[in-house]
């Protein structure tokens, strides 16, 4: 079994203060396994040596990351499927001599990750999914995304709709839901639309919707870990973790160790002022 477990929030290229955290894990955990909510890169100053970073912890058998939005729009930019953003700090993947391998290991990543009792998702659980549910359909969008027709998904996964899940959804619409479920949504109403209309944080939510984990759950065998909303920081109550706290924007860098949910953070320089994204 392994020693001990912490789960990361969104590094987004902030390598400095991911190593400076490390240090601090490894002080109190030497042995740890890591695991990351993804955004592992863009907007921050070091996406190149995040990337590399985390890719050679997981190679090592010592971390994992589940898929973020900026780590799926990296692979859609590579493929010319979307410009890049004047915000993001992508170049320098693209430019390396690694970069196809480093692509090629990011696809491969999981949507979602079950660890004892803990699922880690990057962004939001559809209310309606159970933990098994959850996991199934997050395989089905792995599956394509390590295929030969990998390319394919990146292509059809823009898009707000549909804004519901229905077990019928086949093809683009069914893997643009779960993709946006997992990696994008804030916000849920009571019958199931979400919403992506908000960043803000939980208690300021569009008319007629709440943050998706106040909503009722059929996943609440599980304790959720997430990252994604910086304006919501650090959570930790029962059944819940959110672990964006805003790093980039000069927050912190957190961990949380699974066995007792004790917190590690570290202070991080600001590297993007809030609103000029």
């Amino acid at each position: 079994m392994k020693q001990d477990i912490y789960f990361i929030g969104d590094v987004q290229g902030c390598c400095e203060s991911l190593q400076e955290l490390l240090k601090k894990i490894e002080r109190q955990s030497p042995q740890a396994y890591l695991l990351f909510a993804g955004d592992l890169i863009n907007r921050g100053p070091q996406s190149l040596e995040s990337l590399r970073l985390v890719r050679d912890l997981q190679l090592a058998g010592r971390a994992d990351s589940v898929f973020g939005n900026h780590d799926l729009h990296l692979l859609a930019v590579a493929q010319g499927i979307r410009p890049a953003h004047h915000s993001d700090t992508l170049e320098e993947i693209l430019q390396a001599p690694d970069c196809e391998a480093l692509l090629d290991w990011l696809r491969r990543r999981p949507l979602a990750i079950l660890e004892q009792g803990h699922l880690l998702i990057h962004a939001g659980l559809y209310p309606q999914w159970s933990t098994s549910q959850t996991l199934a359909l997050a395989a089905e969008v792995e599956a394509m995304l390590r295929s030969d027709d990998w390319v394919a998904v990146l292509r059809d996964m823009y898009g707000n709709t549909p804004d519901r899940w229905d077990d019928a959804l086949r093809g683009a619409d069914r893997w643009r839901c779960i993709i946006n479920a997992l990696t994008r949504m804030r916000f849920c109403s009571t019958d199931g639309r979400m919403d992506f209309s908000s960043k803000d944080g939980a208690a300021n939510p569009p008319p007629g919707c709440a943050a998706w984990f106040d909503l009722p759950r059929a996943s609440s065998d599980s304790c959720v870990v997430f990252g994604h909303w910086s304006t919501l920081g650090l959570l930790v109550r029962p059944g819940l973790l959110s672990l964006d706290s805003g790093c980039v924007w000069g927050g912190q860098l957190t961990a949380v160790r699974l066995r007792d949910h004790s917190v590690i953070q570290v202070e991080c320089a600001q590297q993007k002022q809030p609103g000029k994204h």
